[in-house]
């Protein structure tokens, strides 16, 4: 039998599976280990970084003034702002000052007190010393000196009062002007105090103010400087502040700041009128009214001054300083009345609803020296004395005998059995102003417990019902 030799090919080896895990694996294997291990490093350096942060916020650097952790802490105490510092220290007893036993020598030396003062740190500084000072006291048995000292021996410093009545207590340096116009302020303002008398007769005070007119500029500089001896019904004072218009015109309307609970305001404000040719000077007036704010009713307005431009010779760049008295607003008021309205009222049982038609006002008061006045009428309906119901007129403006003609129509409660009986309508005339609150002129009360022709005619429109009964009525203060 002949037998066939396998022909020469590639040589085949068995593969070793411990080698491919060895080379591969096994590295993969290491690498996951060691970032396992840095991981838990990492996390050992965190925890142990934030436990001696904590340590260290607890504990901290021991210096001078702080104590260990394992310490007991300090008792606490109060601790004053420096303002109070003076208070607190007048308040309670020196922890320095020593009592002097019931058997101590005459002639004992007695340690300086400590002066009191505004700040924090001085009075620590006192006290710092106050304790050396004691430290280095001369013993008890030490020779004192005799009784009759001479007359050349120290005298130990004496300490201010508290109190304020010593001659050596320091006082605090006068606040100087901040202006020319303050300093004016404040030399008129002492003989001007001793004017209690005169508020007493019926005087409302004197207005500081100045004037400067720039001929470049077209422009009046107008200074409210301050007000003198104003009344005030208040112990503290009134709050006043200056409103300023220039007439005839009425359009360049200004006013000052409020100056809180005093008699006498420094204002020191400028206030620029543009667009004033010199020609047009002797025509302007300058209103200014003196008021009192009150934060939960109208302002009440302490006076009035008028100052015409043609009375004074005004130069160009200086400035004229002027005083004027404070007159009363309501003077003219009380000379000439305050004027008639003509009121037509309808009544509708049936319906329970009360018409009124305001028709026209003659003979109104001058509310500023063009002789004129914004008039309009507030009406309130009041059932048992409280006001249900508000309604208004239009503002008519620059004239003293304005025509309304306006209807208005109040819905009466407790219907369908209403009654005029306890129901009545208050008519308020009101003088218009864009900058401040409008003025009262006069007020009207017509219902069952009115007087005069305000009761008479009420009634006749309860007898007539669905009538128009009109009639006029005199405003009353």
């Amino acid at each position: 039998m002949k037998i066939l030799a396998a022909p020469d090919g590639p040589a085949i080896s068995p593969v070793d599976p411990s080698g491919e895990w060895h080379g591969a694996t096994f590295w993969l294997l290491v690498l996951g280990a060691g970032a396992l291990a840095l991981a838990t490093l990492a996390g050992i350096a965190c925890w142990l970084a934030k436990r001696r942060n904590s340590l260290h916020k607890l504990g901290g650097k021991r210096g001078p003034d702080k104590a260990l952790v394992f310490q007991p802490p300090r008792r606490a105490t109060a601790v004053r702002s420096p303002g109070s510092a003076t208070h607190y220290l007048r308040k309670s007893p020196s922890p320095t000052a020593p009592t002097a036993p019931a058997s101590s020598p005459p002639n004992a030396p007695i340690p300086p007190q400590i002066p009191v003062s505004t700040s924090l740190a001085t009075t620590v500084r006192s006290l710092r010393s106050a304790t050396h000072y004691l430290r280095k006291s001369p013993s008890p048995t030490a020779p004192t000196a005799p009784a009759t000292s001479p007359p050349n021996a120290p005298i130990p410093p004496q300490i201010p009062s508290s109190g304020g009545n010593s001659p050596h207590t320091p006082t605090a340096p006068e606040p100087a002007p901040l202006s020319k116009e303050l300093a004016d302020a404040n030399a008129t303002e002492k003989p001007n105090k001793p004017a209690d008398s005169d508020n007493s007769e019926g005087r409302l005070g004197d207005l500081h103010f100045k004037l400067r007119y720039e001929n470049e500029k077209n422009a009046l500089v107008v200074s409210v400087v301050s007000c003198q001896g104003l009344p005030g019904r208040e112990p503290a004072g009134p709050d006043p502040y200056v409103k300023l218009q220039l007439l005839p015109d009425k359009q360049h309307k200004v006013k000052t700041r409020v100056v809180r609970k005093t008699r006498c305001p420094v204002y020191d404000e400028d206030f620029t009128f543009y667009g004033l040719a010199p020609h047009q000077l002797p025509a302007i007036t300058l209103h200014f009214v003196v008021l009192s704010f009150d934060r939960y009713s109208r302002d009440e307005i302490i006076g009035e001054v008028v100052a015409p431009l043609s009375t004074l010779q005004l130069q160009s760049g200086e400035a004229m300083a002027l005083c004027r008295e404070i007159q009363p607003r309501s003077l003219k008021m009380r000379s000439v009345g305050r004027g008639e309205v003509l009121v037509s009222l309808c009544w509708q049982p049936a319906a329970a609803r009360l018409t009124v038609v305001l028709l026209k006002a003659r003979n109104l008061p001058k509310m500023d020296v063009t002789g004129l006045a914004d008039p309009y009428v507030k009406m309130y309906l009041l059932y048992n004395g409280q006001r249900i119901a508000k309604k208004k007129t239009h503002v008519k403006k620059r004239t003293l005998n304005p025509v309304f003609n306006e209807s208005f129509v109040f819905e009466v409660p407790a219907a369908p059995n209403a009654t005029l009986d306890h129901v009545a309508l208050e008519l308020l005339v009101l003088d218009w102003d864009r900058v401040t609150k409008n003025e009262v002129i006069g007020r009207l009360e017509l219902g069952a417990n009115g007087a005069g022709s305000a009761r008479h005619h009420w009634r006749e429109v309860q007898a007539a019902p669905r009538r128009q009964i009109a009639d006029w009525h005199k405003l009353k203060e």
